[in-house]
C-alpha cells in the first residue's frame, strides 16, 4: 500500500502542462474501484454527484461530517491518490474554509476543490475576499503531515451568460489566477471554458496547472493536451450518464 505522502507526491506529479491528469469524477467507494481497477492514476469526487448520491441538492446542502465520512471511505477503498470536492469551503470565513482544508486532509484526501462562488449568495467573492479564503486554505495544508494540493477554483464562465465578451471574462479569470497562485494556491481550474484559443492563452499566461471541465463544445483530450492544459475533469456528467442507464432499465423493467 502506498503511503498518503507517496499518493500526494504523485498526485502533484500527475499535473503536468501537454500531458494532463484525466480524473473521471467518481462520488463514493463502490465507483471509486470502478476507476481505480480501470486504470486511473487518481481520483476525484465531483460535489454535485456525491450530494446527488445522497439525496441533497448541490451547494453545501450534504452536509460536511458527512461529506468527511464519504471521502473516507473513498480513501480507505483505493490505493490511488483521491482528491475531494470542498465546494466553497463549507463556509464563509477564512477560518471556516481553513478547518474544512484540515478536515479534508486528516481523512485522507491529498487534493481539493475549492471554489470561488458564494453559496446561498450572488456572484463570487471579490479577489480580495477569495485570496484570503486560499490563503487560509494553504496555510491550514501547511499545518497537515501531508500537504494537500489546493485547486483553485472559479466559477466566471460558469455563471456568465450569452451576451458576456468571453475575452472580458477571460482578462477577469486571469487576474485571479494570478492572485490565487500568489496567495498559494497549486491549482487554477476554470469550469465552462470551452473556446480552445481562450483555453491557450490561460494556459500560456496563468503560473499554476489549469484544469479545464469535459463538457458540451469543449475540445478533446488530446486537444486539449495540446493546448497546455494539466488536469481535465469530467465533472457531473458520470454521474448523470449511470443514473440514465439506471433510468433506461428501470423503464423497461416497470414500463414507464
Amino acid at each position: 500500500m502506498s503511503s498518503l505522502q507517496e499518493k500526494a507526491e504523485n498526485f502533484r506529479n500527475l499535473h503536468e502542462k501537454g500531458n494532463p491528469l484525466v480524473l473521471y469524477n467518481i462520488w463514493d467507494p463502490g465507483t471509486a474501484k470502478i476507476a481505480a481497477s480501470s486504470g486511473a492514476p487518481a481520483i476525484a469526487t465531483g460535489s454535485w454527484s456525491v450530494a446527488e448520491a445522497f439525496g441533497f441538492p448541490d451547494g453545501e446542502k450534504l452536509p460536511r461530517n458527512l461529506a468527511m465520512e464519504n471521502i473516507n471511505r473513498i480513501c480507505n477503498s483505493v490505493d490511488i491518490p483521491v482528491s475531494m470536492d470542498l465546494e466553497a469551503g463549507y463556509g464563509r470565513s477564512p477560518e471556516q474554509v481553513a478547518q474544512s482544508v484540515i478536515l479534508a486532509g486528516q481523512n485522507s484526501a491529498v487534493g481539493v476543490n475549492f471554489e470561488d462562488q458564494i453559496i446561498d449568495g450572488k456572484g463570487l467573492y471579490s479577489i480580495e475576499d477569495q485570496v484570503a479564503r486560499v490563503a487560509a486554505a494553504k496555510k491550514a495544508s501547511n499545518t497537515l503531515d501531508v500537504p494537500i494540493f489546493i485547486n483553485a477554483r472559479t466559477d466566471i464562465f460558469l455563471q456568465a451568460s450569452e451576451v458576456d465578451d468571453q475575452k472580458e471574462l477571460l482578462q477577469e479569470v486571469i487576474t485571479r489566477g494570478q492572485a490565487y497562485a500568489d496567495a498559494g494556491a497549486d491549482g487554477f481550474f476554470v469550469p465552462a471554458l470551452t473556446d480552445a484559443c481562450l483555453i491557450r492563452e490561460l494556459c500560456d499566461t496563468c503560473p499554476l496547472p489549469i484544469n479545464i471541465m469535459m463538457m458540451s463544445g469543449c475540445p478533446s483530450v488530446s486537444e486539449l493536451a495540446n493546448l497546455g492544459v494539466a488536469r481535465i475533469s469530467h465533472g457531473p456528467g458520470p454521474f448523470r450518464a449511470a443514473m440514465e442507464l439506471i433510468k433506461k432499465n428501470c423503464s423497461t423493467l416497470y414500463g414507464d
